[in-house]
C-alpha cells in the first residue's frame, strides 16, 4: 500500500487532539444563561481564539453577535490566487440533561470502549478539532494550498440566530468559494457521508388558559374546563393514528430519492424498545429527510411529585416543527399556529408565540467541490464510496450562507454518526472517525485547490 503522509501525520497528532478535546469539553459552554454562567461560553471562545492564533491565523476576533453570544473568526492566508474555503463548527453545546444518567461526567472527556465520551465531543467541539487536525497535517506536508477562514459559533444549539444576523450585517466577512460545515455526520461509522439536505425548523410556545385560578377537582371537576386537558387534545391533533404529522394544510407525503435507511437499522440507532412501532408511513428516509415532523419538547404542567387534586387553570408547551426543503418555515409556522388555534377546544384562550426559526437547506451535489470531497473520502476510507444523505435536524446558518453567497459551494460533514448519541446522555465521538474525517478534509483542500487551478 502506498504511504499517505497526510494520514500518517494525522495519526501522530491524535494524542494531542485528545488532550485538546478534553480541554474544550471541560467548558460547560451551554448558551443558556438561565442554566449556566456566560463565563463558560466566553472561556470556550477564548480557547478557540488562542488555538487559531497558535496555528498562524491572522485577524482573529471574538465577535459579539446580536443574541448576546460570541463567535470566533480567523483568517489563514493561502497562496496568491488560491480559492478561499470557510470552515465552520460551533463550540456551544446542549445541556447535559440528567447528569446522574451519564456513565462518566458529561464535561470530562472519558475514553471507554474505543470511544471518547463527553458533552460536545461529537456535536460540535470535535468538529473544531477536525478542522485543526486537517490544517496541521497540511502544514506538515507542504503547506495549506487555499486561503482558510474559520468561524466557530457560540449559539447554534439555542437557535437564536446570532451569527446569522451578524453575517447579514457584515457580508464580506465570511465570503468564500466553498464552505465546509463540520456539524453533520456519517450515515454510520465507517461510511463516508456528505449531508445534502437539512430540514428547517420553527419553535412555538403555546399557552392555554381556561380559569382565573386552579380549582378543587372534586368540587369542580367534570364541568370546569381543564387547561391541561385542552392542551393535551391540541397536541394530540398534531399526529394521526399511526403517528404521522398532521398539521392542517401542510403537505406530508414527499419521498426521499437517495440513500435508503433500513427500518431495522433505524430501530437499532434510535434504540426503539421491542414491540414498539415506528411512527408514520413510507420509508424511514422519507419520514426523516423529506417530510415535516412535530415534536413536543416540553410541557408546563404540575409534576407528579407534589401534584394536588386540582383542575388546571393554565398549561403550556414548547412545540418544534421541522420542515423539509421546498417548504418555507414561515409559512409552515403560520399553518401550525392556525392549526393550534382551530383545534383548541371549549373556547379556551390560546396564545402562540414563535421563539425560533430556520430555513431548510438543499445543496448542489453536482458541484466541483463534491467531486473533490468524493475523491478525498475514497482516500480516507479505502474501498468506500462517498454517500449522500439527508439530515432531519437544522443548521440555520447554512441557508443564510447560501443566500449571502449564492455562488459558494456548501458541504456538510462531521462526527455526529448514530452511535454518537448527540443531544442525549452519554454523547461520544469515535476517534477513528475523527482521524479519518480529518484526513478527508485535508485531502479535500488539496483536491479543491487543484480543481480551481485547472
Amino acid at each position: 500500500m502506498t504511504a499517505n503522509p497526510i494520514a500518517e501525520t494525522v495519526a501522530s497528532l491524535m494524542p494531542r487532539a485528545q488532550v485538546e478535546l478534553s480541554e474544550l469539553v471541560a467548558f460547560r459552554s451551554v448558551a443558556d444563561t438561565a442554566q449556566f454562567p456566560k463565563s463558560e461560553c466566553e472561556a470556550a471562545a477564548a480557547w478557540v481564539a488562542d488555538a487559531l492564533r497558535t496555528e498562524g491565523f491572522t485577524d482573529v476576533a471574538v465577535l459579539d453577535t446580536p443574541d448576546g453570544t460570541q463567535s470566533v473568526y480567523g483568517l489563514l492566508p493561502g497562496p496568491e490566487g488560491a480559492p478561499t474555503v470557510l470552515l465552520y463548527a460551533h463550540y456551544d453545546v446542549q445541556p447535559p440533561l440528567d447528569e446522574d444518567a451519564w456513565l462518566s461526567p458529561p464535561f470530562e472527556l472519558t475514553e471507554r470502549d474505543g470511544r471518547w465520551y463527553g458533552r460536545g465531543a461529537a456535536d460540535c467541539k470535535g468538529g473544531l478539532i477536525m478542522h485543526l487536525l486537517a490544517l496541521r497535517a497540511l502544514k506538515a506536508n507542504g503547506g495549506v494550498p487555499v486561503t482558510v477562514k474559520v468561524i466557530a459559533e457560540g449559539s447554534e444549539e439555542q437557535g437564536t440566530g446570532g451569527l446569522e444576523r451578524y453575517a447579514e450585517a457584515h457580508p464580506e466577512l465570511l465570503t468564500a468559494d466553498t464552505i465546509v460545515i463540520g456539524d453533520a455526520g456519517n450515515f454510520r461509522v465507517g461510511v463516508p457521508t456528505v449531508t445534502a439536505t437539512l430540514r428547517g425548523m420553527a419553535l412555538l410556545r403555546v399557552r392555554i388558559d381556561t380559569l382565573e385560578g386552579n380549582l378543587h377537582s372534586g368540587q369542580f371537576g367534570g364541568a370546569a374546563p381543564d387547561a391541561l386537558a385542552a392542551l393535551i387534545r391540541v397536541l394530540d391533533s398534531l399526529h394521526a393514528e399511526d403517528g404521522s404529522t398532521t398539521v392542517d394544510g401542510l403537505a406530508a407525503d414527499a419521498r426521499w430519492d437517495g440513500l435508503a435507511y433500513p427500518e431495522a437499522d433505524f430501530r437499532t440507532d434510535a434504540r426503539v424498545l421491542d414491540g414498539v412501532a415506528l411512527t408514520g408511513g413510507g420509508g424511514v428516509a422519507d419520514r426523516l429527510w423529506a417530510r415535516p415532523s412535530v415534536t413536543v419538547l416540553g410541557i408546563d404542567a404540575p409534576p407528579v411529585v407534589g401534584a394536588t387534586p386540582s383542575v388546571q387553570a393554565s398549561a403550556g408547551a414548547l412545540v418544534s416543527l421541522r420542515v423539509p426543503p421546498g417548504q418555507d418555515s414561515s409559512e409552515a409556522a403560520a399553518l401550525l399556529t392556525a392549526h393550534i388555534n382551530k383545534h383548541t377546544p371549549w373556547g379556551a384562550r390560546v396564545s402562540v408565540e414563535q421563539t425560533g426559526q430556520g430555513e431548510a437547506f438543499l445543496a448542489d451535489t453536482s458541484s466541483p467541490a463534491y467531486a473533490s470531497m468524493a475523491e478525498a473520502m475514497s482516500v480516507a476510507y479505502p474501498g468506500e464510496t462517498m454517500q449522500i444523505a439527508g439530515e432531519g435536524g437544522s443548521i440555520p446558518l447554512c441557508n443564510t450562507l447560501a443566500v449571502l453567497y449564492p455562488e459558494a459551494e456548501i458541504l456538510l460533514i462531521g462526527l455526529s454518526e448514530p452511535e454518537a448519541r448527540i443531544h442525549a446522555v452519554n454523547e461520544s465521538v469515535s476517534p477513528e472517525e475523527l482521524e479519518r474525517l480529518s484526513v478527508a478534509e485535508a485531502h479535500f483542500l488539496v483536491n479543491y485547490a487543484r480543481s480551481k487551478a485547472v
